[in-house]
Formats: structure tokens, C-alpha cells, sequence
């Protein structure tokens, strides 16, 4: 007889197979903001459209030397985990490969997470508490929610104020309007949305 209780005891989220086999053909270095969100931007177009998530990739960088850390993408829907988005997965991957919770204390280097777009309320989050010194993104503003149909959570309007006094850099508006793009066919696919909070998960129409 087994008297163990019916809880889980560990949760599993990692990097889709197609990714995990394409690895070794990033281990380049990505010396500029837009070598990096162009990365990004490819990623994300192709996730969702192997199941796997959203269109959304992240990938931790140090942009001092153009290293790539790790790569992040939306594992979502291949996980059933909602919390692991690409920027959590980016960041985790990162810690794990540098033995180091907190980012900012790897090896002295000042490190970068790079995002297709503003992270959501939960990522912003795990951002601030990282140790990351500089966020990157593509853009932010009402075109991921609008075109997508994702709920990405308030924020604080002074978002990028608000991290910036914690030590962490800005940069916004690199590829952006490839970033609209990747939303916009993400759109038209009518591919899962995962909301929660009694809209249910469904398909866009």
C-alpha cells in the first residue's frame, strides 16, 4: 500500500527539443543590441508555432564581449506551467549554468536580458530580483496585448523608472517594428491564448 500523499513534489520546465538540437549553432558571439534582439525576434516567431508557447524569446547576454548565456523561450503550453514565459526560462538557464541566484555577482560582468518586447508584470519581477544590470528589448507599449489577445498584467507607468533606480539599464526600440510583426502573425494564426482569470484559454479569432 502506498501511504504517499497525492501532492507533486517537482515541477520540470526545459527548452523545446527543436531548440535544444539548434543550440550549438548560436554559441557565436552577438557583439551588437541588434545582432541580439534579432535573435530574439526569430525565436519567437518560430515557437509558438511549434506548440511550445506564446511568441515570445529572451536570451541572457554580455554585451561587453557579445557572449550568449542562454536562450530563453515561452514553454507554456509544452510545460503546463504558466509561470515559465521565456524571460523566466532565460534567467533560470542563466543561473543554473553560472551557479549564481543572483546574476549581477557572475563573475563581476554586468549582464544583459534581452526580450522580443516589455516583460510582463510576473518577468518584470523576476527581472528586478536577478542580478541582471541591463534590460533590452524591442519595444513595449499596446501593440503585444492588442495584436495578441495576451493579458500582460499592470504595471507600474513609471515602469522603466522604477527599475532603473534599482540599478538597471534601459534600452527600448531595437527592431521594434519586426517585433510588431511576429505579434501581428501570431494574430492572424489563431493560435492558443492563454489567459486566465476567467477568459479561459482560447483561440483568437
Amino acid at each position: 500500500m502506498n501511504d504517499a500523499p497525492p501532492f507533486a513534489t517537482r515541477v520540470n520546465a526545459q527548452l523545446p527539443d527543436w531548440l535544444v538540437r539548434e543550440l550549438p549553432t548560436y554559441n557565436t558571439l552577438l557583439p551588437t543590441a541588434a545582432d541580439r534582439v534579432a535573435l530574439t525576434n526569430r525565436l519567437a516567431a518560430r515557437n509558438y508555432k511549434e506548440g511550445n508557447g506564446g511568441p515570445f524569446a529572451a536570451l541572457v547576454v554580455d554585451p561587453a564581449t557579445g557572449e550568449l548565456i542562454s536562450i530563453g523561450v515561452n514553454v507554456v503550453l509544452s510545460s503546463g506551467l504558466s509561470s515559465v514565459h521565456a524571460e523566466v526560462m532565460a534567467l533560470s538557464l542563466a543561473q543554473a549554468r553560472l551557479d549564481a541566484w543572483d546574476l549581477g555577482s557572475a563573475g563581476g560582468r554586468e549582464l544583459e536580458l534581452v526580450v522580443n518586447w516589455r516583460p510582463c508584470t510576473m518577468c518584470y519581477g523576476a527581472l528586478v530580483w536577478s542580478g541582471i544590470k541591463h534590460l533590452l528589448i524591442a519595444g513595449d507599449g499596446p501593440e503585444c496585448e492588442d495584436l495578441t489577445g495576451f493579458d500582460e498584467g499592470p504595471m507600474p507607468e513609471d515602469w522603466k523608472a522604477e527599475i532603473e533606480r534599482r540599478g538597471i539599464r534601459v534600452t527600448s526600440g531595437v527592431l521594434r517594428d519586426e517585433a510588431v510583426a511576429v505579434f501581428a502573425e501570431y494574430g492572424r494564426a489563431g493560435a492558443i491564448v492563454y489567459n486566465a482569470r476567467g477568459t479561459g484559454s482560447h483561440r483568437r479569432d
